[in-house]
């Protein structure tokens, strides 16, 4: 793959990131899907962060995949026989996002400082 192909993943998987936000439930998906995107861009590159965009991609895939299993059984809480303890495990989804933007965030204060561009390094 060349190097152009990487940049297009990594800034893809950064909108989608950001673009599911708008719509936090249905949004978790294309979330989920720009993590992967960013996790696979990172790995393609043997980014030294790699790993931890790995832990971030699995912990919002666990905590998406969740979230629609609880959303199936009725959900929790409420009027639900299931107690609020039972959406702890949701955590994992914008535990992942955050960690995601914090990275993210990281480089761009990092490149800015450096005086070049936010893109995968």
């Amino acid at each position: 793959m060349k190097t152009k192909s990487y940049r297009y993943l990594y800034i893809t998987g950064i909108v989608l990131l950001i673009g599911g936000l708008f719509d936090p439930m249905e949004g978790s998906v294309v979330i989920a899907v720009g993590s992967g995107l960013l996790t696979l861009a990172t790995f393609l590159r043997h980014d030294p962060k790699r790993n931890v965009f790995a832990l971030a991609f699995g912990m919002i895939a666990v905590g998406v995949a969740y979230l629609f299993w609880i959303s199936s059984l009725g959900g929790f809480g409420g009027d639900s026989p299931r107690s609020w303890w039972w959406g702890l495990p949701i955590l994992a989804y914008p535990i992942g996002w955050l960690i995601d933007v914090i990275i993210l965030v990281g480089r761009a204060f990092k490149k800015s400082a450096r005086g070049g561009t936010a893109s995968p390094s």
